[in-house]
């Protein structure tokens, strides 16, 4: 069988070094067998090819001959796919990267992985939440920067926190397991928890409040939905005009599910206290306003909320898995 692996490396902290793979041969190990051909194409790096022609082929001549295909993050149609191929593996949750009506139409299995990293995500939510609240990481940064050193009081009292999360109210808008969990890390902070429903529902379902009711009394909102036709935009303009002016925002979901125009204008303008983002719409991000001038208010991480080592190996587990069920299929 012929396993071809388009961007593994990412699942691992030294993505960027040429020796990544063999650096990590005893975790790779376990999806493949001694006769299979395995292939990692990490040096397959597609922002050296000019349009998505030259893209296509050269992946298109990646994934020839293979059985199995791996991928994060690389996107996968028609225009690169054959009929050869019985299994993609998604070494991710999110499978927006993939045409499902072209490998439908060629007749190859799409897998995801499921559940590795909830714990990580809500670790990672809370983080952000703590850091944020806490000016973590803007008292930091302008200590490095000599400000503490230059004071005239004993503290630099401009980074004293607003908020105490204990008897303040989170707003959770996505309430799989990862919201879930974070529900429960926020309780055992003593925050008070509002779970919203559907933006545009009816009545809400029991457990659940309005979304507009969530956006208005929340002091702070922790976004883990995915992102959907109806998720896009989610929280733009008209929400940050209904959120309190103390409030926070944090994103461990996709980016694309905040407008980042609306919210760089809300961040600058003091619509909302801060926000915290763990995605953007484009990764990894060329131009973006909350790039290009970053407000003191805001704190980014480059994608990494997924990213404990065990949420990692656990999605090698779950694809070598998917292979041995593949291989037993096969042979029966």
């Amino acid at each position: 069988m012929k396993i071809v692996a388009l961007d593994i490396q990412t699942l691992f902290t030294d993505a960027e070094d040429p020796e990544c793979i063999g650096n990590h041969e005893k975790e790779l190990k376990s999806l493949y067998d001694h006769d299979d051909q395995m292939v990692y194409c990490s040096n397959l790096n597609l922002n050296h090819y000019a349009g998505e022609s030259e893209i296509s082929k050269a992946l298109a001549e990646a994934v020839a001959g293979a059985d199995v295909v791996i991928t994060n993050k690389v996107k996968l149609n028609r225009s690169n796919l054959n009929p050869g191929i019985k299994l993609i593996l998604v070494s991710g949750t999110g499978t927006n990267n993939i045409s499902f009506p072209d490998t439908d139409a060629l007749g190859i299995r799409v897998q995801n992985c499921v559940a590795y990293g909830i714990n990580s995500v809500v670790q990672h939510t809370i983080g952000l939440m703590l850091s944020l609240i806490n000016n973590i990481t803007a008292a930091d940064r302008h200590v490095r920067q000599g400000d503490w050193n230059r004071a005239d009081n004993f503290c630099l009292c401009r980074y004293f926190f607003p908020l105490e999360l204990s008897g303040a109210t989170l707003g959770i808008i996505g309430y799989g397991a990862i919201g879930r969990g974070v529900e429960k890390a926020a309780k055992a902070l003593g925050m008070n928890v509002l779970v919203a429903d559907r933006k545009g529902a009816g009545e809400a379902r029991e457990g659940r409040v309005p979304f507009e009711t969530v956006v208005r009394n929340s002091d702070v909102i922790s976004l883990h939905c995915p992102l959907t036709a109806e998720t896009r935009d989610l929280i733009s303009s008209s929400e940050f005009e209904q959120m309190k002016p103390g409030a926070f925002l944090v994103n461990v979901a996709r980016g694309g599910v905040v407008n980042e125009e609306a919210l760089y204008r809300a961040l600058t303008n003091h619509r909302i206290a801060g926000a915290a983002t763990d995605v953007l719409t484009e990764e990894p991000p060329k131009h973006n306003v909350l790039l290009d001038d970053t407000p003191d208010n805001l704190i980014i991480t480059p994608h990494i909320a997924w990213g404990s080592y065990q949420a990692r190996m656990e999605i090698i587990r779950q694809m070598a898995e998917h292979i041995r069920e593949l291989k037993q299929s096969s042979a029966g």
